[in-house]
């Protein structure tokens, strides 16, 4: 019998995360978010406008203010917002995976909603979240995929899913 080799919980939930957000409306930048809690999937954000509201990519284009694109809705504040309309589960003491870093204002809401780690794939960071990270006591690791895991995400979505069975 072969043992399956199965992706960290790292790989896993971060692999959701790039797939959501390829959901993401804001051609500036789009940025998926997993909130996870004793490895279950709490919520799941993307960067984009309110429902019922025009998107970046539609014809009203984007919403700018100070070089900032105001429409939308990053995908770390979408994700704990989502966690507070479902309701059903807390999310003191979760990790938020991030596409990216979070900007200064996601993180208060992150802090405000009791994540205490932040797994982020790209690094989109300001001095002050640094700082206010300290304070907080959250802990912030930069997400470094496997590369075994990368080839089996690959060839996972080439396979027609009837096909599809994992290879150890």
């Amino acid at each position: 019998m072969t043992t399956i080799q199965r992706p960290s919980w790292d790989d896993y939930f971060m692999s959701i995360a790039k797939i959501v957000a390829t959901r993401g409306t804001c051609d500036r930048l789009q940025v998926g978010a997993v909130l996870v809690k004793d490895k279950r999937i709490i919520a799941t954000g993307y960067n984009g406008a309110p429902p019922g509201m025009p998107h970046c990519d539609g014809a009203d284009g984007h919403q700018m203010e100070n070089g900032h694109c105001i429409r939308t809705v990053h995908a770390e504040e979408n994700c704990i917002l989502q966690a507070a309309v479902l309701g059903g589960q807390g999310t003191t003491g979760s990790t938020l995976y991030t596409t990216h870093s979070t900007c200064h204002h996601c993180f208060k809401a992150v802090a405000v909603a009791g994540v205490k780690r932040i797994v982020a794939g790209a690094e989109y960071l300001s001095t002050a979240v640094i700082e206010a990270r300290k304070h907080a006591g959250i802990v912030l690791d930069y997400y470094q995929p496997s590369p075994e895991w990368l080839d089996r995400l690959s060839a996972a979505f080439k396979a027609p899913l009837e096909n599809y069975v994992s290879k150890a």
